[in-house]
């Protein structure tokens, strides 16, 4: 057992976690090498002084880099360092892949402003990142690793610290190296600044005004850098043992078991599907009277419905694909049969949703919300096809990952479409044919939102972009804040200033 594996209870027998750690995750073999030290501190480092807290910008991509960079010189310390280690057999080049897609879902900051939408990447950029580094190809696999991520932060400490104390690394040697690197910065830098007035320019603009709050920032980021960057090089070292997760015996139900229940449910997907296909698709009027409601009225109804019946659906085929029998061939063909019968129809219920959603933007406008839900919806429809595809023969092994990539792809897209923008033209457009448009709703969206914004006519773009032009004013000059979206703004509005907006009505008309 690695010296790093919590002790046994002497009363209690071993604790719940310790018999996985002893047989799946031990840890690494020995103390961390002076590399990755140096790479986890360095990289720590440099995502204190670059990341924002709040706006995004490209300090995240600056960090994302900068934790790549550490994390490919640490290494365990019996690897040595080649340039052609990706070449080894039996490495997972996937990986490469996840450690993109985390990059990429870092840098949508740096080309977007919004920051709900920044926010929206963070998330999986973490289920990427741990992907990258520990792997996972089954559902149980991506679970463990997502589990195991904040464990090896905390698990990585005293691992770095007995890696900074041992023989021959130099731990004192690698502090007063930090000390003297700062101390000849600051000392120089500050001379220079002081000699030359453009010199201090790039000094102001790189570095920002020193206080305690900006101290006390740094400090904080950095002790997070240093436990992601630390938990990442400690898995990268000795990443949890995923193989032969699903190869115990599962437990089946028997035919009958699953299959009437779920026939029965199919019957009553068909006879849904079948009157959807009536009032959405085809020759509507006849229950819309019947029911006594207009038609958006009919789809916002529905939607929500739909959206929760095709998660649950999501479920009850996971279900259904775990515990029913494909011993013999009867088995294998009701298994295709009902579950991919049962997918199918999801599909329609999927189509009548997002007709349903779009139907209702149509009418009240588009929001972020009903931007999200539809994109969301989406992504389950794409789900259910990769399940028919899986089905065919029977065989999952690459669906999680695809589901996620699925997810990351479909975030990625949404960035590249700019969604604050999209809603701005969408309902301006909208507003062309309703007569009427909601300017005070407008004017909260992010400065992504200008391009389309600065189309209105003066007194609605004047309300519409004030806000957002004293917001560029606050936030100039930092490039940690820096967003290809808010250059493109501030180019617009220093072009095009916005005049006088005190008597902006709640709701313009246009």
């Amino acid at each position: 057992m690695s010296v790093l594996s919590p002790p046994a209870s002497p009363i209690h027998g071993p604790w719940p976690a310790q018999t996985f750690i002893e047989k799946r995750w031990p840890g690494p073999a020995g103390a961390a090498s002076p590399a990755t030290v140096w790479a986890v501190i360095a990289g720590a480092l440099i995502a204190a002084l670059s990341v924002p807290l709040a706006p995004g910008g490209a300090g995240w991509l600056v960090a994302a880099i900068a934790g790549v960079a550490a994390l490919t010189i640490a290494r365990p310390p019996a690897e040595p360092v080649s340039l052609v280690r990706w070449q080894r057999p039996g490495l997972d080049r996937s990986r490469f892949a996840w450690g993109a897609a985390t990059i990429a879902l870092l840098a949508v900051s740096t080309v977007r402003a919004a920051g709900w939408l920044v926010l929206l990447c963070l998330a999986p950029a973490f289920l990427t990142g741990i992907l990258a580094v520990a792997g996972g190809r089954t559902t149980k696999g991506i679970l463990l690793t997502v589990w195991a991520a904040p464990a090896a932060a905390f698990r990585s400490v005293p691992w770095l610290k007995s890696g900074a104390r041992g023989p021959g690394s130099g731990g004192v040697r690698i502090a007063a190296t930090v000390g003297v690197s700062l101390a000849l910065l600051i000392v120089f830098g500050t001379l220079f600044a002081s000699a030359d007035a453009a010199f201090a320019g790039v000094v102001d603009a790189v570095i920002p005004d020193l206080d305690v709050a900006t101290a006390l920032r740094w400090i904080l980021l950095f002790t997070v850098g240093l436990l992601v960057l630390g938990g990442a090089a400690y898995l990268r070292a000795a990443p949890p043992d995923l193989s032969g997760l699903d190869s115990q015996h599962r437990r089946r139900v028997a035919r009958l078991e699953w299959s009437i229940p779920l026939s029965l449910l199919v019957l009553l997907f068909a006879v849904f599907v079948g009157i959807q296909l009536t009032v959405l698709f085809g020759d509507s009027q006849h229950v819309l009277t019947t029911e006594g409601l207009t038609y958006a009225e009919y789809a916002r109804t529905g939607f929500w419905q739909l959206l929760l019946v095709t998660g649950l659906t999501l479920l009850v085929l996971a279900g259904a694909a775990r515990w029913a029998p494909r011993d013999t061939r009867t088995d294998r063909v009701l298994i295709r049969s009902v579950l991919g019968t049962l997918a199918v129809l999801t599909l329609v219920i999927v189509g009548s949703a997002l007709h349903r959603m779009d139907l209702y933007a149509d009418t009240y406008g588009l929001t972020r919300l009903r931007l999200l839900v539809p994109l969301c919806e989406a992504w389950l429809g794409v789900v259910f096809l990769m399940i028919l595809m899986a089905g065919i023969r029977l065989r999952t092994a690459w669906l999680p990952r695809a589901v996620v990539a699925a997810g990351v792809l479909a975030l990625l897209g949404l960035a590249a479409a700019n969604p604050d923008r999209l809603i701005a033209e969408r309902n301006i457009v909208r507003a062309h044919d309703v007569g009427s448009i909601d300017i005070a709703f407008l004017s909260t969206l992010s400065v992504d939102a200008v391009p389309a914004l600065d189309k209105l006519p003066p007194a609605d773009r004047n309300c519409a972009l004030r806000l957002m032009a004293a917001q560029l004013g606050e936030r100039d000059g930092d490039w940690r804040t820096w967003s290809w979206s808010r250059e493109e703004a501030r180019k617009i509005l220093d072009a095009h200033p916005v005049a006088d907006g005190r008597n902006c009505p709640l709701l313009v008309r246009s």
